[in-house]
């Protein structure tokens, strides 16, 4: 790899950690069918793409949730709660991790995120670790749908890159998503994959960036 001098990191199962399955879970006790094609870790239907691009309100995603269901009388406090099981946090460690590598790389953080999960995440991290937001990790973080972009289409990279001069041969993308990572190489960033149970911390060191 070229000497790295740019690191962009996605949030969900590379800082904080999410459960698809618990979602699934949730989701199915809620009266969803087919909840596998209705909303997974390789792809969902277009509702959670219009949420996470900001296109529409989380009353308008919670009334999709009740039409695609067919339960009308599902409360917003349920869909809410099924949406936010996937929410699990941060493990030990890893917001020291940010600033070790805060001080050596331009950080950036790119997360495919929502209105109702972001604020389940901003909550967290005031009551877990007297945060406001993540910004004191990184010089920039960017979240999609308060950007109108999301992975892994090739705009949002581009976007990145070009607010911050970043050199995009000089720039790692770590993700747990492999479709994402297709569109990021494709633009010319290196690209690593983080699957459990490897950590953020090992793959850092393995990789000789820590």
């Amino acid at each position: 790899m070229q000497k790295i001098k740019n690191i962009i990191l996605d949030y969900g199962n590379v800082i904080f950690m999410i459960d698809f399955l618990k979602a699934q879970e949730a989701f199915t006790s809620l009266g969803i069918k087919n909840v596998e094609d209705f909303f997974g870790h390789k792809g969902h239907i277009s509702l959670f793409d219009a949420f996470e691009t900001g296109e529409i309100s989380a009353k308008a995603f919670r009334d999709g949730i009740r039409e695609f269901s067919k339960v009308a009388t599902l409360t917003d406090q349920q869909i809410d709660d099924a949406w936010n099981s996937l929410l699990i946090g941060v493990p030990q460690g890893n917001h020291e991790l940010l600033l070790e590598l805060k001080q050596k790389y331009r950080l950036f953080l790119l997360s495919n995120n929502n209105e109702i999960h972001y604020d389940w995440i901003m909550r967290y991290l005031k009551q877990e670790y007297d945060l406001d937001d993540n910004s004191s990790f990184f010089e920039k973080d960017y979240y999609s749908h308060l950007m109108k972009m999301r992975k892994p289409n090739a705009d949002i990279f581009r976007y990145v890159l070009d607010t911050h001069a970043l050199d995009p041969s000089e720039t790692l993308f770590i993700d747990d998503s492999p479709q994402h990572l297709k569109t990021a190489a494709e633009v010319g960033l290196h690209t690593r994959l983080l699957t459990q149970p490897d950590t953020l911390a090992q793959m850092l060191k393995r990789e000789g960036i820590l």
